[in-house]
């Protein structure tokens, strides 16, 4: 049975549920409940900014858009992104989704980190990360009503949000600390991974192979 939170139903096919039970096994609560806020306000930014996506590949996007944290399927070797845009891409395509919307799906997660850019492509890649943006961030936080934030917040709770989500970036990153050479991810692990050193372009530039 279909469930409608702050004016949003979320996904109740086969795969919409087979990606719910995949998400709330590999993840923790923190994890899942930003996962589903991200579809809901994404859906709701969506709406407010006229911008409409197919909501499984939304919903896709958004329940595996920090799966490459965790344990099961993050990997050391590239950035976390990239870890759910992957399974993303192999869990549309098994499910028979064609090549170009599991693309569609892979984009809109591997870019969720990137600032402005994703806002200027598809529908999914635009709304996952306006989803992600006004959970985490807060960007948009007046753009939907008082109502529709408390309903979804109720659905699925933030408590210690902030503290808790950071917390999770750091352990899913921790291990991996070149991946995050230019992206924001390398602020996290500034603030909470004692003797972290950022990779800087500059030097990156100076030191290369190049003679002059």
């Amino acid at each position: 049975m279909s469930e409608t939170i702050a004016g949003i139903t979320i996904p109740d096919s086969a795969l919409a549920r087979e990606a719910t039970e995949l998400v709330r096994d590999a993840t923790s609560d923190v994890v899942f409940n930003h996962s589903r806020r991200v579809y809901l306000f994404g859906e709701l930014r969506g709406r407010e900014t006229g911008v409409t996506a197919d909501p499984e590949l939304l919903y896709v996007g958004a329940m595996f858009h920090d799966l490459g944290l965790t344990e099961r399927y993050g990997s050391d070797d590239q950035r976390f992104e990239l870890d759910g845009a992957d399974q993303a891409r192999r869990f549309l395509l098994s499910h028979g989704i064609t090549e170009d919307d599991a693309t569609d799906v892979w984009t809109a997660i591997a870019l969720h980190t990137t600032p402005e850019i994703p806002l200027h492509m598809t529908p999914v890649v635009a709304l996952v990360t306006r989803g992600v943006e006004l959970d985490v961030l807060g960007v948009g936080y007046d753009a939907i009503t008082d109502e529709q934030r408390a309903e979804v917040v109720a659905a699925h709770p933030r408590p210690n949000f902030k503290e808790e989500i950071l917390s999770a970036f750091h352990q899913g990153l921790r291990h991996r600390p070149d991946t995050t050479f230019g992206n924001v991810k390398a602020d996290v692990l500034a603030h909470f991974e004692p003797g972290f050193v950022r990779g800087d372009f500059v030097e990156v530039i100076r030191s290369s192979d190049w003679p002059e």
